[in-house]
């Protein structure tokens, strides 16, 4: 009888957490739990987030993924998650015993546990690029099936890649059967899985149809007629490496957006930088000059401060 909970956009509060990053050392956990989805689904963890007014814990990557070949020729492993090899398989290092079939099991049962205390859970999900990396990287999924309709090479040069994500490839969101496997595989999530719903790593890459981001590319077409994936939460980290991938307040309705003015301003303005206040109350105000303009609403901006790939939040308020 688990279903999924529609928190009202205005009364959501997100942490943004790493499954095994968030338990690994919180004594009041198990020990055989931590660092593991039954981890992130225990007592003392969820009553936590619910002593913080947390609605939804929005997950670092658990699609199956693999260490780079430059970590592992340094004896090191990929620790956030961010290079997706399998984009139907939950992680399996996250399980908490040693059959790695248990993981789709386990991750029902986090979700159905973290949705009885009132929590969403929103996946954070790497459909960009793959682990396959560059033209000198390993041949994994993708490359041996079809290389030229999964990934975007480049026109000089079919041996190259088009590189709009910093790891190497980028995924052919022109392509009918890319475009069909991330559906799939977001329906997958949502159906079977029960999750809340996304938020979209470099989401600008998703909306390049050719060279230009163009934000009414064919992905978010299929996105918004979709009767299930319409109807859940869609966070688009709005940026990529790109040329022009910085669209903060462009994307269509129905998305909201990592409001990266938002944290600027609110960091220079903590920092102690001046004439600011202007633009520190239209932040904190709902960024209407982002968002009025084409219809969206004050919730379409997801405001944050810090996130993964910045300071802690107190290393932050040190620093």
């Amino acid at each position: 009888d688990d279903h999924l909970l529609r928190t009202p956009w205005h009364k959501t509060l997100i942490y943004e957490l790493h499954v095994r990053g968030y338990t690994q050392l919180n004594p009041k956990v198990p020990e055989k739990l931590r660092g593991t989805y039954a981890g992130l689904a225990a007592e003392p963890t969820i009553k936590h987030l619910q002593n913080l007014g947390v609605t939804a814990v929005e997950i670092m990557p658990v699609h199956h993924f693999v260490n780079d070949r430059h970590l592992a020729d340094k004896g090191k492993t990929n620790y956030w998650g961010y290079n997706s090899l399998n984009f139907f398989a939950p992680e399996p290092r996250y399980v908490a015993t040693s059959i790695s079939q248990d993981a789709v099991q386990q991750f029902k049962m986090m979700v159905r546990g973290l949705h009885a205390a009132g929590i969403e859970v929103i996946l954070d999900v790497v459909y960009n690029h793959t682990a396959e990396g560059h033209q000198m990287g390993p041949t994994l999924s993708l490359r041996g099936i079809d290389n030229a309709s999964y990934y975007r090479l480049s026109p000089k040069d079919l041996r190259y890649y088009m590189d709009f994500t910093g790891c190497g490839n980028t995924l052919n969101m022109t392509h009918p059967r890319v475009l069909q496997l991330i559906m799939d595989s977001l329906r997958y999530w949502v159906i079977d899985m029960h999750v809340d719903g996304f938020r979209f790593d470099l989401a600008s890459t998703l909306a390049r149809e050719l060279f230009e981001v163009d934000r009414l590319g064919a992905f978010f077409d299929i996105i918004h007629q979709d009767p299930i994936l319409s109807q859940v939460k869609l966070i688009a980290e709005p940026w990529d490496v790109g040329p022009g991938g910085y669209q903060v307040g462009n994307f269509p309705p129905g998305w909201t957006e990592w409001n990266g003015k938002y944290r600027d301003t609110v960091r220079k303005f903590w920092k102690g930088d001046g004439g600011l206040v202007s633009e520190l109350a239209t932040r904190l105000a709902g960024s209407s000059d982002l968002y009025q303009n084409d219809g969206r609403k004050p919730h379409n901006s997801i405001n944050f401060i810090t996130c993964h790939d910045g300071f802690s939040l107190q290393d932050f308020v040190s620093y």
